[in-house]
């Protein structure tokens, strides 16, 4: 098969769909792949380190999408990408569809099969393909909750640590799965006042069992998120529903009776946002003010740190790049039906019913295609 690479293409995006490691595997099982020129600087990858994998190098993006059988990106195609894709290839990559009506028409139109990696699920019922982003956006999120903390930057001035004799900053975390379960890794970290909120008990234990008493955890209810959201100097918006659009826990009213300079980052912004004010922001431009609430919505926060992050996300998509490539993805998808999960959209129809009841759209199963 012939996998293409086309260079990122979002605001500060510098991450890469391959490494050159993972064209190395590709090549090494016989396959072709076509990487867009400059693809890799973003993380320090020259076009020389991906011909040495194996790879052939494209003067443009057009080319990559013209040629390429398989297409292997990391963030959801631009406008101009999505008129690029044609019917029979697949799209794999992170699409994140349920607040994206636009991007689901264009994808649609296309007739191109689409894969994303949001939603591939695991054996145990986590979601492999999110879970080395949502580590890394966790762990962001608490270093961006610091930095716009600073008065500099139009935050209350509070010290997340606190130091002898003063408070620590009071962190709240909604949500206890992978994102909130790394943004409580280092606000405890760096000494904060940490809750949790999940409407998961079991989750709540296994946080106790993990981060012991220095960690409050809480059943989360409409009175417990008012009441600590209120009080908090910094929030992390950290719940996800697979494939639907995020729920909105805090409400504008909420947002108005915070503290001034308080802030709130919202890490479920792909997904619609948690929180009723959310609208989504670029790394170039990353806060805005609402009620003299900074909000951090970056789309794509571990573009920020693009070598740590693409290399982990390789770790973590290479084997279903690979079985894609060996068996075609019709094999690959009736073999696996976690991979199969990953199916959103395929010859114009919505193949994941959690995108198709956030569209408003008509539902068809993987199956039903398969079965054709």
């Amino acid at each position: 098969m012939l996998v293409g690479v086309p260079k990122e293409t979002k605001v500060r995006e510098y991450r890469v769909g391959l490494v050159p490691a993972s064209v190395r595997e590709l090549t090494a099982h016989g396959h072709s792949v076509l990487v867009e020129t400059g693809a890799g600087a973003g993380i320090g990858m020259t076009d020389e380190a991906y011909q040495a994998a194996g790879a052939a190098i494209a003067p443009s993006a057009e080319e990559v999408f013209s040629s390429a059988e398989l297409i292997v990106k990391v963030k959801e195609p631009l406008a101009f990408e999505r008129k690029r894709l044609k019917p029979g290839q697949v799209l794999f990559t992170y699409l994140h569809l349920a607040p994206d009506p636009e991007q689901a028409e264009d994808l649609l139109a296309s007739g191109a099969t689409c894969i994303a990696y949001e939603t591939v699920t695991s054996p145990s019922g986590g979601l492999p393909l999110l879970a080395p982003m949502s580590e890394v956006a966790g762990r962001m999120s608490i270093q961006a909750g610091a930095y716009f903390l600073e008065k500099a930057h139009g935050g209350l001035g509070v010290l997340l640590g606190g130091v002898p004799g003063v408070d620590p900053g009071k962190i709240v975390v909604l949500g206890g799965g992978v994102v909130g379960t790394h943004a409580i890794h280092i606000g405890l970290g760096m000494g904060a006042d940490v809750i949790v909120l999940d409407r998961s008990v079991d989750q709540l234990r296994a946080l106790w069992r993990q981060f012991g008493r220095p960690l409050n955890t809480i059943f989360s209810t409409r009175d417990a998120v008012e009441r600590h959201v209120r009080e908090a100097d910094l929030v992390i918006g950290a719940v996800l529903v697979p494939g639907a659009a995020a729920p909105k826990l805090v409400s504008a009213e909420l947002i108005r009776q915070m503290k001034p300079g308080a802030v709130v980052v919202d890490v479920a912004i792909d997904q619609g946002g948690c929180f009723e004010t959310s609208r989504p922001t670029t790394h170039d431009d990353p806060t805005y003010v609402v009620d003299d609430v900074i909000h951090y919505c970056v789309t794509n926060m571990p573009g920020g740190v693009p070598r740590t992050s693409a290399q982990a996300l390789n770790n973590a998509t290479l084997p279903f790049v690979t079985a894609i490539a060996d068996k075609g993805w019709r094999r690959a998808l009736e073999d696996d039906p976690h991979l199969r999960r990953g199916l959103n959209v395929h010859a114009g129809r919505i193949t994941h019913r959690a995108v198709a009841e956030s569209l408003g759209a008509a539902y068809v199963s993987p199956e039903e295609f398969l079965e054709a």
